[in-house]
């Protein structure tokens, strides 16, 4: 490694909450909202476990660990599972009031949500992985 140069790690953590959603555009007519999203529109929402994956980026140094494990899990659930778990998502949460809760949007808004607590652990954000199912999985960068 050249001098100056430093080595960089990610480390992931997985959790998962249960949220209920209606996914729903308001500039679109119901029959345009039904058509664009199927079941996923009934006006009563539906629900998902969620599977969260977590990735946070640091400097490599001498002792071989970024952060404690316990610091990460902690910041997670007091910044994400006590905001979104077992709630109605477009009910019962100020992030996703005017906001269509697609899984796309969802990964966004968390990831945006942990960067500053993230900062405040000496670590930065690398990425957030939402699986809505076993097969819809989606990353968000920044």
């Amino acid at each position: 490694m050249e001098a100056g140069q430093m080595d960089h790690v990610l480390v992931s953590q997985q959790y998962e909450f249960s949220a209920a959603h209606r996914l729903h555009v308001p500039s679109l007519s119901d029959e345009q909202n039904r058509q664009t999203f199927g079941k996923c529109n009934n006006p009563s929402g539906h629900g998902h476990n969620y599977r969260l994956e977590v990735t946070v980026r640091s400097p490599l140094d001498t002792s071989g660990r970024i952060a404690s494990v316990e610091q990460i899990d902690e910041l997670v659930d007091r910044v994400i599972t006590e905001r979104f778990d077992h709630k109605h998502l477009n009910r019962d949460t100020e992030e996703f009031a005017d906001i269509n809760p697609s899984v796309e949007h969802i990964a966004k808004v968390i990831y945006d949500l942990l960067i500053e607590p993230v900062a405040a652990i000496g670590l930065s954000m690398a990425c957030v992985r939402v699986w809505e199912t076993g097969k819809t999985v989606c990353t968000y960068r920044g």
